[in-house]
Order: C-alpha cells, then sequence, then structure tokens
C-alpha cells in the first residue's frame, strides 16, 4: 500500500518510531537528510508519509510500519477528510463483509481508477437494498471519481479487516477519530446506552432521533426482523452511524440526514421503543417555526426548554405502550418555566421514572444527568406514581469514576418491579414510587434528591461506635508506621541513569494505558488518592489494554510529579488508564520500591517537567535514578515501602474521621443520636 500523498505531524512520527516528540525534533536539527516539511503551518509542519518511513527505515529506526497504524495515518491524510475517509473504508469494509468473494476478485485488479469504477458499482448494489431506497440516502454509492484518492486506503483497511475482522477493523478506525477530534462530538458512553437499552426492554423496532455516533441503537438486543432508525442533523454521522450498524447487525437498518425536530425524516414511524440523547440547553431548536406543530401533545415547550421538545417528539413517535428513554439534563426536572408540560405528563402516565445520575456518567461530566422513562398511554389504566432512583450516593464522595456494575443493578432492581406492577420497594435515599399527587404542587420538581433524602451518613449510633473503633484501631497503626527520626548523613555522589535509558537497555519496560476495552481500570486519580480501581476503558477496536500485575510502577503524567505507585495483588489484573505510564522493572536488575521512592522526588520530577498553559506534563523517560547495586536497592526500597505504608494509613484515617464527623453532625439534627 502507497503513502498516496497522506502527511504526518510530529508527533505522528513520535507514534511510528515509539519515541517522544523530543527525539523527533532533535532528529530534525542533527540529520540534514531528515525529510523537509511539505505542509502544515511553521509551528507544527507536516511531512510526507512515504518519505518519513523512508528515513526512518534507513536509519535503524523502523523496520515497518505496522498495519494498523498506516491505515490511521492514510484516514487522517484522505484529501477530503477523516470523515469522508471512514464512509469510504465503512463502504468498502461492508462489501467485504457481505459479498467477501466480490471485494476479492475486485481487490485484484490493479489500476487504481478501474478498480474505482467496478467498486461503485460494486457498492450500490450492497448499499441501495442495505439501507432501502430513499430520495437522500444516508449512505449513497460514491461515484468513481470520489473512490479514486480512497483506493489505497481500502485496500489497506480491507487487508486489516483480514486480522481484525471487518466490524472491529471499522471500529478500531471510528474510535480513533473520535478520540482524536474530542471537542467535535457529544459521545454516549457504552454502559450507558446499555442500561438505556435495558430501560426500554426488547423492541421489534427502534428509533434514534439524534443518532450520533449511534451508541444507543448498538446497544439494543437483536430480534428477528428488527428495524432500526436513526436521524442526525449531521448527515456524515447518519452515514457512520448506518454503516456501524449494518456491519454489526443484520437487521433492517434506516438513518437519515436533518434535523428531527424541524424536518422529521420519520413523522409517520410508531416505533415500539425510542432512545435519545439529546442536545442539552438549545434555545435555537425550531420554537418560532414550530408553535403549530401537532407533536406538542403535552403542551408547547417554551424557548428555553429544547429537552421538552425532544420528550414530546419521542412520545409522538412511539406505538401506543410504546417506551421512550432521554438523557436529560437535570435542570428539565426543575425549571418554572416547564412545569405546566411536566404536569400534564405526569397527569396522563406518560412519564414513568425519572432517574438521577452519578456526576461523571456522561458529558457534560460535571452536572448529575437524569434519565426520563416515558410510555405513550395506551387504553390500560396507569398506575398513578412515580419512579424516583437517585444513584447519586452509589459513588464515594471525593472519587472520580464510579461502579457502572452497581449503578446498573440499582436503577433496575427499582425499575423492573416496578413496570411490571406500578411499585417498588421503597430504598430510603435511593429508590421510591410516589404518589403522582403529591408531585403536582406550584413547582412540580421532579428531582430525585429533592424527594430521596439521603440517610444520615453514620448510619445511627450503632454505625457510628464501629466508625469510631475503626478510626481507633487506623490511629494507632499510624503511630505503630510513623518513621524514626532520620539520621543526619553526608550528601551523597551517585552516577545517575534515566528511566528512558533504563528503558533502551532493557532493565525496564515502559509502557502507556488508555487502550481498551476493559471493565476494571486504573485511572490517574486512583493513583494520586491510592484508592482501588474505578474506571472503564471503552470499546476501541483492535485495541488491547494493559494489565498491571504486581510490582508494576505506575506514574502519572499530569500534575507536576510527585507520585509514583507500587502495584500490589489487590490491584494486579486492572487495566492502565489514560495519562498514566507504566514501568515493569527487570526484577533482577531494579527494585520496585527503589525505583517508585527515587521517582517521588521533588527534584527529580521538576527537571523532568515540562509546563503549558493549564497544565504540567512528567516526561517520564527523563525522571533519573542512581545506579546502586541490588542489594542497596533493597535497602532504600523497604524504607520506601514503610513509608507508602505510613502514607496508606493516614489517607485510611482521614477518611475515617470525616465519616465520623459528619455522621455526628448528620445525627444529632436529624435526632438518631442524643446529645448526651
Amino acid at each position: 500500500m502507497q503513502g498516496n500523498g497522506t502527511e504526518v505531524t510530529a508527533a505522528d512520527i513520535a507514534r511510528l518510531a515509539g519515541v517522544g516528540r523530543a527525539a523527533v525534533s532533535n532528529w530534525r536539527r542533527r540529520h540534514a537528510d531528515f525529510p523537509k516539511p511539505v505542509g502544515g503551518t511553521e509551528t507544527s509542519p507536516a511531512f510526507a508519509l512515504g518519505e518519513v518511513e523512508a528515513w526512518l527505515r534507513d536509519q535503524g529506526k523502523l523496520a515497518e510500519v505496522p498495519l494498523k497504524e498506516r491505515v490511521w495515518q492514510q484516514v487522517t491524510g484522505h484529501p477530503e477528510g477523516p470523515v469522508a475517509a471512514l464512509v469510504h473504508t465503512g463502504c468498502a469494509l461492508l462489501l467485504l463483509h457481505e459479498r467477501p468473494l466480490a471485494w476479492l476478485e475486485l481487490s485484484a485488479v490493479p489500476d487504481d481508477g478501474e478498480l474505482a469504477r467496478a467498486l461503485s458499482g460494486a457498492l450500490a448494489e450492497v448499499l441501495a437494498p442495505r439501507f432501502g431506497p430513499a430520495r437522500e440516502p444516508a449512505v449513497p454509492a460514491p461515484r468513481p471519481a470520489e473512490l479514486v484518492p480512497s483506493v489505497p486506503l481500502l485496500r489497506g483497511a480491507t487487508e486489516l479487516a483480514a486480522d481484525l475482522g471487518a466490524r472491529q477493523t471499522f471500529e478500531f478506525l471510528l474510535a480513533r477519530h473520535l478520540d482524536a477530534n474530542p471537542r467535535q462530538y457529544t459521545l454516549t458512553p457504552g454502559e450507558l446506552a446499555e442500561l438505556m437499552a435495558e430501560l426500554a426492554g426488547p423492541a421489534r423496532s427502534v428509533l434514534d432521533p439524534a443518532c450520533g455516533t449511534g451508541a444507543l441503537l448498538r446497544a439494543v438486543a437483536a430480534r428477528p426482523d428488527q428495524e432500526l432508525y436513526g436521524q442526525d442533523s449531521a448527515g456524515e454521522l447518519a452515514a457512520l452511524t448506518a454503516l456501524r450498524l449494518a456491519l454489526r447487525t443484520g437487521s433492517t437498518v434506516r438513518t437519515a440526514p436533518g434535523d428531527s425536530l424541524r424536518a422529521d425524516a420519520y413523522e409517520h414511524l410508531r416505533a415500539e421503543a425510542v432512545l435519545c440523547h439529546p442536545p442539552f440547553n438549545e434555545r435555537n431548536w425550531g420554537h418560532d417555526e414550530l408553535a403549530y406543530d401537532p407533536r406538542w401533545e403535552y403542551g408547547f415547550p417554551a424557548r428555553t426548554e429544547s429537552e421538552l421538545a425532544w420528550v414530546q417528539h419521542a412520545l409522538a413517535r412511539l406505538e401506543d405502550g410504546g417506551t421512550a428513554v432521554l438523557l436529560m439534563p437535570p435542570a428539565a426536572a426543575s425549571r418554572r418555566s416547564g412545569r405546566r408540560i411536566r404536569a400534564d405528563l405526569l397527569r396522563r402516565g406518560a412519564l414513568r421514572a425519572v432517574i438521577a445520575l452519578p456526576v461523571g456518567a456522561a458529558p457534560p461530566y460535571n452536572i448529575p444527568l437524569h434519565l426520563w422513562v416515558l410510555r405513550r398511554p395506551g387504553r390500560a389504566a396507569v398506575p398513578p406514581q412515580l419512579l424516583l432512583v437517585d444513584t447519586g450516593r452509589l459513588v464515594p464522595e471525593g472519587r472520580s469514576g464510579f461502579d457502572w456494575a452497581a449503578v446498573r443493578t440499582a436503577v433496575l432492581d427499582a425499575w423492573r418491579p416496578f413496570d411490571r406492577a406500578g411499585e417498588t420497594t421503597h430504598r430510603p435515599g435511593l429508590s421510591r414510587a410516589l404518589p403522582v399527587i403529591d408531585l403536582l404542587d406550584d413547582d412540580v420538581d421532579l428531582a430525585p434528591a429533592r424527594h430521596l433524602p439521603p440517610p444520615a451518613a453514620g448510619g445511627g449510633a450503632e454505625e457510628l461506635a464501629a466508625v469510631r473503633e475503626r478510626l481507633g484501631e487506623t490511629l494507632r497503626l499510624t503511630a505503630d508506621l510513623t518513621p524514626p527520626l532520620a539520621e543526619e548523613a553526608r550528601t551523597a555522589r551517585w552516577p545517575l541513569t534515566t528511566v528512558g535509558e533504563l528503558a533502551r537497555g532493557g532493565a525496564l519496560l515502559l509502557r502507556t494505558g488508555g487502550n481498551g476495552p476493559h471493565a476494571r481500570v486504573l485511572t490517574d486519580h486512583d493513583v494520586l488518592a491510592g484508592t482501588a480501581p474505578s474506571g472503564t476503558l471503552p470499546e476501541t477496536g483492535g485495541e488491547t489494554p494493559v494489565l498491571v500485575v504486581p510490582g508494576d510502577v505506575v506514574v502519572p503524567v499530569l500534575g507536576g510529579g510527585g507520585v509514583a505507585r507500587v502495584i500490589d495483588e489487590e490491584t494486579a489484573g486492572a487495566a492502565l488508564g489514560r495519562n498514566l505510564t507504566l514501568l515493569r522493572p527487570d526484577a533482577a536488575a531494579l527494585d520496585a520500591w527503589f525505583v517508585a521512592g527515587f521517582l517521588r522526588s521533588t527534584a527529580n520530577s521538576r527537571q523532568a517537567s515540562s509546563y503549558a498553559s493549564t497544565a504540567t506534563r512528567l516526561d517520564v523517560r527523563r525522571l533519573q535514578l542512581p545506579r546502586l547495586p541490588l542489594d542497596q536497592q533493597r535497602r532504600y526500597g523497604e524504607r520506601f515501602r514503610a513509608l507508602a505504608a505510613f502514607e496508606d494509613a493516614l489517607r485510611r484515617a482521614g477518611r475515617l474521621g470525616e465519616r465520623l464527623v459528619r455522621g455526628m453532625y448528620d445525627g444529632l439534627t436529624d435526632g438518631t443520636v442524643a446529645p448526651d
């Protein structure tokens, strides 16, 4: 596969060669024959991939560019942009998936132009029946002239699919694109999408009127003769969703470009389920031109209530008894401008549940979003109850991650009996079914936190006594672990080496985190706080997560350094998260605790850090270690291990102390603890 004029940046070159960006800058200065820039800017030049690859190979710095990396560079360097490249790639992969012999015959054509002409006709035969006839199909068959620049990419992508599979190859490339452009897309995490699909239940026809990249429709459980419908105002997202679904399922797939509120492509559809993550806080949603739209059965939404417009659009596209699940901002449950619509949704039994999610469940990550579960009223009587669930209390205070499995279990354990019988077990602070009449006041505030006050933090006098006892034990342990008085010593003058030199010499292995998928992930916050793994990694095609083992040393690269954690048996098996670097010492050459201790030196971190406008980044390769015999390393290592145990005890005492104080305040104020 030829480079086809693909351009790469210095960061791309560093990734290809497995070095830091500083090394690429050094090569440019020191080697007169380094390829000259062919594009970009003076501060961020771009280079021809073919020239770079040839230079790296001549210098012995590259044996071969990995196929995955080369295909990705073809995507990013496509003359029509990465989205067009992904659409063409998805079309070719779908042809390979459904008619492998046809692609095999086509790929034997050596001339790119001839292949593009033949491929255009073959794609038309596959895409039309797969996505259905439409005046504006979401994925029209590309014309030959459009395909010519993509032919080298398509050859490489289908070659990669021989190893990964067609679906996994497309998922890998799409995930890379989404990771590289986080501000362009609002993504729905996979765990949340699965929860929303489970709340909706099994359905033969499902609509997502703001489908984005298709996360919600991908989460729907497959059924015979299933029909999946999607629409998005960004036509390229509608196309990517269609290809993504077609590669994943044999269901009928229909997607359309356009704004669902202003230009509904499925006006006559009545689906069994609707799943939606709508745009939030949009004032320009069509308030003026849609004033007399028949979808506003429960009241005309105010200009500031775009989310309630999406709620009523979802209800309008349901068959009687069908279920809709929408991700909503918490303000939609309590804004005064929406109280009349909320009241009518309650009176007519359309709104069945409001579920508060923990902070960080989905973007925007700084607020606790809600799930609204709605059902289009049919002829059957609706129980006059609303289910309220608040899962925010399932997240320990001060933690950045949470256990999705615990959230899912709590939500479904409350929803399933309520869905069947209109009742559920009251769990204080977590869930209850509240009579609708109790909610129809002047505010019609449906925020679960208002109606589900949490129990006292301490859990009553008996639990507080247990916390106090544990705190006493921890404080006694802390006293025992207090380091002895330090003896004064002369300043040591050791010969020094760097982590980069040790890695090149094979004394330790250096890896970075952030690949997936994995359900138990050690995050940078976990390392900084000394807590158990709390994160997750989403599916990213063929990427493989880095799993930690006992004796690994993990270092956060953001925030100024000064932290290093040695992995123990309890943490082993977790995946390495983003913004973390793993050092795996060779036990015959390096002691893990010795390495971690010296990496925590303030002076060491300072000399290895670089400073940007908003963050400090640690170049782990520049961190220094003294060259000492292994027996002397172990002497230092034992002292560093004791300091780490003392630090853990202090953290545990702090958490128990905070819990005791909060519990005492809550117990005294709610009457569960006597003042005497």
